[in-house]
């Protein structure tokens, strides 16, 4: 496809989105801007963009395709400023954010215009930010739902599709309403648990030291996704609040329902409470991608030796498997310890599980 696309916000998902259609539409012209300079002059030099607007007036008038990658509130104010500028009437636009029926209200007044716009939320990420973290096979086999108005023709969503298909992503479309639900339920509901989780454990440590240490293993990896920008889920939370204030309630049910069992001391209530937890939890997709970004996590079993570390991140470096993260967990002090090795993708876990077997006798194993 021929065409200049302008993308406002040249983070992971702005910088990904333009690799894809790079990739996949030779002949389109990207154009990126960032409040960021710093953001913007890295994703030329990268070759993530083929120019960058000094402004989102210059960038906007001429294009073909807008595509607002910048958290949720912000995309409010750039969609009102993208209102009073002159735009082509045959413009797509459309935004990456995690919110959609409040951001569709905001759109109103380009559609007011003559302006397509269809919401999106491509359902993928990556524990790094910034352009430099930007690769084009972030979204493949993840969920990208697209929340078009019912009064928007299906050859927009078409195009809309089009354009994007270099993501290799999977289209779902569906209503701003519906996504929030949906997205409420999956994704912005368990952050706010795994934030109270860890203001729950905060305020313990005042008073039992252990805390803390103890912390470093399993709980770490439950709460997790509380180390997510809290800007972005400020923005969020306030966006989405009716359906998750109904959610919060739902769940001050549920643990009324679990303290009902304690207090009885129902042993088979309970018993069948975790039993029917653990068959719906079983029977989720395990490869596919949802709303939170998966933790491709390794565990290796180490012995205590010096240069062991270097010795393992060596033999994966050789086979060029890059790793996000890296940690030690110290399950026995002083004999054995357990490696944990993160990768942005599934692919590359299994290359580093299949590396670390040949190269050495260290058992490896993935959490279910």
């Amino acid at each position: 496809m021929k065409g200049r696309v302008f993308v406002i916000g040249l983070g992971l998902i702005g910088g990904s989105l333009a690799l894809c259609m790079k990739g996949q539409h030779k002949d389109c012209y990207i154009i990126g801007y960032d409040i960021n300079d710093e953001q913007g002059k890295l994703a030329k030099m990268l070759g993530v963009v083929d120019c960058v607007a000094s402004s989102i007036e210059e960038g906007a008038m001429d294009a073909d395709l807008i595509l607002i990658t910048t958290p949720v509130q912000v995309t409010e104010r750039i969609l009102n400023l993208l209102a009073v500028i002159p735009l082509k009437e045959t413009v797509l636009v459309s935004d990456a954010g995690s919110t959609k029926a409040e951001i569709v209200k905001h759109a109103e007044k380009l559609t007011a215009k003559g302006i397509t716009f269809i919401g999106g939320h491509p359902m993928a990420g990556s524990h790094k930010s910034g352009v430099s973290a930007a690769r084009q096979l972030l979204f493949e086999n993840a969920f990208y739902l697209l929340t078009p108005e019912k009064h928007i023709a299906e050859e927009k969503i078409n195009l809309l599709k089009e354009w994007l298909k270099g993501t290799k992503a999977k289209f779902i479309v569906t209503t701003p309403e519906e996504h929030d639900y949906l997205t409420g339920v999956i994704s912005h509901f368990p952050h706010i648990i795994a934030a109270s989780l860890v203001h729950q454990a905060e305020k313990t440590s005042h008073d039992q030291s252990l805390v803390t240490r103890l912390a470093a293993g399993g709980f770490r990896d439950i709460t997790r996704i509380a180390s997510s920008s809290p800007t972005m889920w400020r923005d969020i939370l306030l966006q989405n609040k009716e359906i998750l204030l109904q959610l919060l309630s739902d769940w001050q049910q549920e643990m009324k329902e679990v303290a009902a069992m304690l207090k009885e001391q129902d042993g088979e209530r309970i018993y069948q409470y975790f039993e029917k937890a653990k068959k719906f939890r079983d029977e989720l997709p395990q490869k596919q991608m949802g709303a939170i970004p998966a933790f491709y996590d390794l565990f290796v079993d180490v012995p205590d030796y010096p240069g062991v570390v270097s010795e393992i991140t060596g033999y994966l470096a050789k086979e060029e498997i890059s790793i996000t993260n890296i940690q030690i967990r110290e399950t026995r002090e002083d004999i054995i310890g357990v490696l944990v090795i993160s990768f942005q993708t599934e692919h590359d876990r299994l290359r580093a599980k299949e590396c670390i077997e040949y190269y050495t006798s260290f058992e490896t194993s993935i959490a279910p």
